[in-house]
């Protein structure tokens, strides 16, 4: 199997009579499956996401590349499996890595492109200045480095935390500031940044801080809802989607604009009542499940993404980076890439299939799980799941039960004491994700033909990735970024 991509013209000539669009990417931190109404919510009150997706296309089989934050936006921004630039797990306020100077980010490809770029919110792909987002392609920033539990809410290290910084640009400008605030101002810089940016093309990056824990909401949300803060905080993130779409509208740039939302993994479930749904998938973030990794996706763009749409085509988070350099006209990336440009499935082209044969699903360096198709076989592996009895009100399960011996484990073991899990294991099952979306039933008796085909499409990936469960060395790993 082909892992690489060459950018062909096929998308730029799709595109040749059209203005190239301003792109805004909204991505939700932890947000499950199942927390907006379109995708099934029953508690959550969506109405603008709902709009969205009436108005544009929703993808029931969109997938991020690992189930953590810094591992999947690594992914979106590069095109690449985090495997491949050594950007697995999440960084933190300690972290001296990033991703590789070596490597094009998206935002450098739009700005090469000749638009105005900004991110605002939770950027979380390098802590130190080196791999600041203002050195990485960005004219605008504000927002943290990494998650907002690094700081004095984290449920068990709260007094090893420094000030969380909130910059501006390249610049300090609070320390720990008031996190019920952040919804409201991200949305405001936002709108601000399509209003002054209106008659030229641009890119608006706007990685939400929520709905992560610890969650906030603002004043105006908190207690709004009758299904608890979580659903205030998601209502919120709502709201925020109606202000950026209104302020496209007054901009009159509908029609130039493609809007994607989407979540950067799964819900953080063992934190109970502040945590998300991922329903009917099984498990949620930090999985290789399908409740930590497929998420909710909706992409809008008036007269190219067709209307009212539900799509279960497997695309993925990695796709965007080369779709986009497609319809910039930009340089094929000198270094090999993972996603696929999806121009025929986004705009709707008759017959339009996922550009996948075979996608991978690693957790760091354990190469857990391949779908082809409607197939997906899981590998034995160990994996983490919540406690029988959840966490409550900001604290993961089992919190009650941390000691300071236990944080510093390492592992799979010490990721579960850190965040409230468990640990069990995953026996080699084959589930037919069209007829059993859950991953309840192991069909691998009855399809070892099936079993054999997927084990063949993994060998090349394994090869070329790594795998620490089989104890396969990377072959075309390349380092990731390190400030000395």
């Amino acid at each position: 199997m082909k892992l690489h991509i060459f950018l062909t013209l096929a998308a730029v000539v799709s595109l040749s009579a059209l203005d190239r669009p301003n792109v805004i990417l909204i991505v939700a931190d932890d947000m499950g499956y199942a927390d907006a109404g379109c995708f099934g919510s029953q508690t959550i009150r969506t109405p603008h996401l709902d709009r969205m997706a009436a108005e544009g296309s929703k993808f029931t089989s969109f997938y991020v590349a690992q189930a953590v934050c810094t591992a999947s936006r690594a992914a979106l921004m590069t095109g690449c499996y985090p495997n491949r630039i050594g950007m697995q797990g999440a960084l933190n306020h300690t972290s001296k890595e990033g991703v590789h100077p070596g490597e094009r980010m998206m935002p450098e490809v739009f700005k090469a492109g000749g638009y105005a770029t900004a991110a605002f919110g939770k950027w979380h792909l390098g802590t130190v200045m080196k791999f600041h987002p203002c050195r990485r392609g960005f004219d605008e920033f504000w927002g943290i480095p990494y998650s907002n539990d690094n700081s004095k809410f984290h449920p068990s290290l709260a007094a090893e935390m420094p000030p969380l910084p909130l910059y501006e640009d390249e610049r300090v400008i609070e320390t720990d500031p008031d996190q019920s605030q952040f919804t409201r101002r991200i949305t405001e810089k936002s709108v601000s940044f399509i209003r002054r940016h209106k008659d030229k093309p641009f890119f608006l990056y706007v990685p939400h801080i929520m709905p992560h824990v610890p969650i906030f909401a603002s004043a105006r949300f908190k207690g709004g809802s009758p299904h608890g803060l979580y659903a205030d905080v998601v209502e919120e993130l709502d709201w925020s989607v109606g202000m950026i779409l209104e302020a496209v509208h007054q901009a009159g740039v509908d029609d130039k604009t493609l809007v994607i939302f989407f979540s950067d993994n799964g819900p953080f479930l063992s934190y109970g009542n502040h945590a998300g749904s991922a329903a009917p998938l099984r498990e949620g973030k930090l999985t290789t499940f399908e409740g930590g990794v497929r998420v909710p996706c909706i992409m809008r763009w008036p007269g190219h993404v067709p209307g009212g749409r539900e799509l279960d085509t497997l695309v993925t988070a990695m796709d965007l980076m080369p779709t986009f350099s497609a319809w910039l006209g930009a340089e094929p990336p000198a270094l090999k890439i993972d996603g696929r440009d999806i121009s025929d499935v986004l705009l709707g082209k008759d017959g339009a299939e996922s550009p996948h044969e075979a996608f991978a699903f690693y957790a760091g360096k354990e190469f857990q799980a391949i779908r082809s198709g409607d197939w997906k076989l899981h590998f034995e592996h160990p994996y983490i799941t919540p406690h029988e009895t959840p966490g409550k009100d900001g604290k993961p399960s089992n919190w009650e039960n941390m000691t300071p011996a236990s944080i510093t484990q390492s592992g799979i073991e010490g990721i579960a004491t850190r965040h409230g899990y468990k640990v069990a294991s995953q026996p080699l099952a084959l589930y037919n994700l069209r007829a059993d979306i859950g991953e309840t039933t192991d069909v691998s008796a009855a399809h070892p033909d099936v079993v054999e085909r997927l084990q063949k499409l993994a060998e090349p990936i394994r090869h070329e990735l790594g795998d620490t469960l089989t104890n396969t060395p990377a072959a075309a790993a390349r380092p990731q970024g390190r400030e000395e």
